[in-house]
């Protein structure tokens, strides 16, 4: 199991202060980004900026958001190894699902954590999703208890101040996984493959990211068929509007104190 700080290295800072006093010297962890080149049956699909802990989790999850797999048992190998200016994740597929990464590879260009910058086509970023099949109970109350738990369930950014996190919680607000990275997508993809490795199905719960939330993190908690999904930041337009299209509840700006749920349009 990687510990936290697999995910941060020490460094030395010069602390600088307003009045223009003499600057003091710290130690301080601080998070890991790294290049992570994912691979498929040799081919390079995408470059991501990440934090190279539970890359087993990603890769799992990466392919399952992507549409490239129905379910872990579909990947043959996984292969992670460090290389002079990061790291590749090699996966191996069945030939059957070969014809997919070929086609979505096509229409990246290059990557970042966002998810989308790669993306050539404009019908690819706004591809076709399934309706959420399951409808999950989940309290206003559960959500603020998970809300108020989250902190301690995020070691990394507890190192280091800089780690989103992805939580996966039970309908009563209960903290059941969570995964962070220096990417906010990143961090969902992890869980999304946690959650998959493990036989457990996102309907059974809900979803609580330190995130704004854009359209593909919904995308994301679609595709894995989460019925609800919370973000302490604010929700984009697009967000919200394929949100209420596709079945998932969404609810951001989520703070100790109150968050919000879009209302229908009136007028």
């Amino acid at each position: 199991m990687p510990r936290p700080e697999d995910g941060a290295r020490t460094l030395h800072f010069a602390v600088i202060k307003p009045d223009g006093s003499a600057s003091t010297q710290l130690e301080r962890d601080t998070i890991i980004e790294a290049a992570v080149a994912i691979e498929y049956n040799g081919i390079g699909y995408a470059v991501m900026m990440a934090t190279p802990i539970y890359l087993q989790d990603y890769a799992v999850g990466f392919s399952l958001s992507e549409g490239l797999i129905d379910s872990p048992d579909q990947i043959l190998a996984v292969d992670i190894h460090e290389a002079e200016l990061g790291w590749i994740v090699r996966i191996e597929l069945p030939n059957a699902n070969a014809e997919k990464v070929i086609e979505r590879a096509r229409q990246r260009v290059s990557e970042s954590s966002c998810g989308l910058c790669g993306m050539d086509n404009l019908h690819e970023v706004m591809r076709a999703l399934p309706p959420i099949r399951s409808v999950i109970e989940v309290a206003d109350t559960a959500i603020f208890k998970a809300l108020s738990s989250l902190r301690e369930h995020q070691t990394l950014n507890s190192l280091t101040g800089s780690a989103h996190a992805a939580a996966f919680c039970a309908p009563d607000g209960s903290i059941q996984m969570t995964r962070e990275d220096v990417g906010r997508h990143n961090a969902l993809d992890k869980l999304i493959g946690a959650l998959a490795v493990a036989g457990i199905e996102p309907a059974s719960g809900f979803i609580l990211l330190t995130a704004r939330c854009s359209l593909e993190l919904v995308q994301k908690a679609i595709v894995a068929q989460c019925p609800v999904l919370v973000t302490i930041s604010a929700a984009t337009d697009l967000a919200i509007r394929v949100a209420k299209e596709h079945g998932l509840r969404l609810v951001s700006l989520a703070r100790p104190d109150a968050a919000l749920v879009a209302m229908p349009q009136t007028g």
